[in-house]
């Protein structure tokens, strides 16, 4: 009797080692293929000279009475990034006051813009490497700024644009 409970142990044994063995070839073919689709990506954006973007949503927030609201609207707005340089974490943004040297870092997945103001606000660009359409991939801009006068046309409160950038190499 002993030795049919041994016989039936290291039978069982072996099994529990032939599905934990295929379930790490699955587990090494499926990260395999996400690395390779995260490399894929990267190299587009990490060869990248030029990304011009375009915003067609917004989101303003504010506080009233101290409670936290936002505002969703339709916008406009266009911007664009000149000599990009991944290695060495340098852009140029291309704006209605002139060109200003900004950081660049390519994570992973996605390229991000940061702008920092000596007047104290701060603009990101997120790209990612997921395609709106042919050419085009989804993009995120934020700018994290708050003045107490809110005057039409200037940042005066947070605000998120929505919208799709197009990268040149």
């Amino acid at each position: 009797m002993e030795a049919a409970k041994i016989h039936h142990e290291v039978g069982r044994r072996m099994v529990m080692k032939r599905q934990a063995g295929a379930l790490g070839m699955v587990a090494v073919c499926l990260l395999g293929s996400a690395t390779t689709d995260a490399h894929q990506s990267e190299g587009v954006l990490a060869t990248v000279k030029t990304v011009t973007c375009r915003f067609r949503v917004s989101a303003t927030g504010t506080w009233k009475k101290g409670e936290p609201q936002a505002e969703v609207k339709p916008a406009e707005l266009s911007l664009r990034f000149e000599s990009v340089n991944t290695d060495e974490g340098t852009a140029r943004a291309i704006g209605t006051f002139g060109p200003s040297n900004i950081i660049v870092r390519l994570s992973m997945r996605t390229l991000h813009f940061a702008q920092m103001f000596n007047e104290g606000p701060l603009y990101t660009t997120t790209v990612f490497p997921k395609e709106t359409r042919p050419g085009k991939l989804q993009a995120v801009h934020t700018r994290h700024e708050y003045t107490e006068v809110s005057l039409p046309g200037f940042t005066s409160r947070p605000e998120q644009y929505y919208g799709e950038c197009e990268v040149q190499q």
